[in-house]
């Protein structure tokens, strides 16, 4: 399964970078059982958060569903990182919470959420079919649009 999923991302045009360390006192991931829950991942590209600012003022739907592919390209970064290498140790992406940084009237959250869904599911197929969330928020670290944190299911 892990080759069909590195064909996937090869045929989308995704190269997963190094899974982010942490930045403060807390670690990128924890298994439980047979579960793999990641922390929050922002729209980081080249090192840098890529998508800065409030949905609705001063970043619009398309640049913010971009922030969330970003977001979920990380998770499957870190995943990768948690799983030695194997995404094909993926069984199920039981939930993807997504908070986005939000205007007041801004009212589209699941439409940006979309990008991470999709993205997901295009290169987990079934297994990347998911619950999930889609918070507004007055504001995000480092003034990022997005963060999505994940809780998978996994092959022990």
């Amino acid at each position: 399964m892990s080759d069909v999923i590195e064909s996937r991302l090869k045929e989308l045009g995704i190269v997963l970078p190094q899974a982010a360390a942490p930045a403060a006192n807390y670690v990128p991931y924890v298994i439980s059982g047979n579960l793999l829950f990641l922390s929050g991942q922002l729209p980081m590209e080249d090192g840098k958060v890529a998508v800065t600012g409030l949905a609705g003022t001063d970043v619009d739907l398309a640049a913010a569903q971009r922030a969330a592919e970003l977001c979920a390209i990380n998770i499957l970064a870190q995943a990768k990182s948690a799983l030695s290498g194997d995404l094909g140790r993926i069984t199920r992406v039981v939930k993807l919470n997504g908070f986005i940084a939000s205007a007041p009237d801004f009212t589209s959250q699941h439409l940006v959420m979309n990008g991470a869904s999709n993205l997901i599911a295009n290169v987990l197929g079934e297994a990347g079919k998911h619950a999930r969330a889609a918070v507004g928020m007055a504001s995000l670290p480092l003034n990022a649009t997005v963060e999505i944190d994940a809780v998978l299911e996994i092959a022990l």
